[in-house]
This record gives C-alpha cells, structure tokens and sequence, in this order.
C-alpha cells in the first residue's frame, strides 16, 4: 500500500467522522428548536387538556381531551358562557389542592354583575339564565351577591355534581389559563365546544 493511498483512506475515515458530527449537531439542533416551540406554543398559544370528572357533564365527559386557547385572551377579557381551564384559586389551594391542579367550568358572571339561584334557576342581574346545556336544575340556593371587579363566577354544567364558585366563591381572572374551544377525542364527539348563554 502507497503512503498516498493510506492518506486517502485517513481522509475518507476523518471526512466521514466529520459528516456523522455534524449530522448528530444538526439533529441536535432541530431538537432543541422543537422543544422551545413546543414550550412556547404550549406557554402563549394553545395546550391540550384532559377531563378528570363529571363537573362540565353532559357538555364535557370524564376522559375527553380538549384544545385550550389562550391567544384570544390577551385581547379581550373572558367573557360569560366561555369554558375556561384555571388555576385554583387561594380558596381551593388551602383545602389542599395544588396550584398546577387546573379546574374546567363555565364563566356565569363576571365583574360588576349581581348573581343569584333560587328555585333551580340562575339568575345573572336579576335575569334568568337560558341553560340547555345543564344537567339538572341546581337543588340549592345562593344569595343574591355581587361579583367584585377582577374576579368570575364560574360553575359547571352538572350543577349538582360541581366544586366551583357557590362552594368556594369568585374566582380571580388572573388564575384562568385559557378557553377550551375544540375537543379532539374520543373522536365521535370530536368538534367544537358550545360556549354561550342567553337570558330568558
């Protein structure tokens, strides 16, 4: 063997080793940026939740996994009928539930509004609400209060089978994560989530 083919083959070897590098820190490299759009996206934009009761049923059942949406809420203030997952608020959090332990339920009210039940109805500024989407009338009353300014009132669809705000009390806007806009499985209830309520 010649000194110059032995110095090709060193070559080859060392260019081949290059290549195995370089395509490992490329990898690397899409990997990492994948990550942190991951992370971003998840942060800022959307992330997918799952339910873990029956608290929103029959709108949302245990098991399904939904889309929520944070985007529209740097624009526009939740509003009521929005689903929103949040996190617990101090209420919840000194009866031992942690503060990474999100809720799902629907915006009643919101700050400035008067909210009330009596004789299995809601009544939001001394206006009933239209509710198809509940389980069950409510079997309890609440007095008539006030929902301070920055804070919610928020319940879940099976009135009677729900830890929310006429247990615990208002919520603070400041703990809501996002808006659940789309459920994605099981895949024959896949569509979008209903997201209004109307006075009688």
């Amino acid at each position: 063997m010649t000194i110059d083919h032995e110095k090709e083959q060193s070559n080859s070897a060392s260019n081949s080793k290059n290549n195995a590098w370089q395509t490992i820190w490329e990898n690397a490299q899409i990997l990492v940026i994948a990550v942190i759009l991951a992370v971003i996206i998840r942060t800022f934009i959307a992330e997918p939740r799952y339910i873990p009761s029956e608290s929103m049923y029959p709108t949302l059942e245990t098991g399904d996994r939904l889309v929520i949406e944070k985007v529209s809420y740097y624009f526009h203030p939740p509003q009521p009928g929005d689903i929103i997952v949040f996190e617990p608020p101090m209420q919840l959090q000194l009866q031992g539930y942690k503060k990474e332990q999100a809720f799902i339920k629907r915006i009643i009210a919101k700050g400035g509004d008067t909210i009330e039940v009596k004789e299995g109805k809601v009544y939001v500024n001394h206006q009933p609400l239209q509710e198809n989407y509940i389980l069950q009338p409510p079997h309890y009353n609440l007095q008539s209060v006030d929902v301070p300014e920055g804070y919610l009132f928020v319940m879940g669809d099976n009135r009677n089978n729900s830890n929310d705000s006429h247990v615990w009390g208002f919520l603070p806007q400041k703990n809501v994560i996002g808006h659940a806009i789309f459920r994605f499985f099981p895949f024959q209830r896949i569509g979008s989530i209903l997201s209004t309520i109307k006075l009688t």
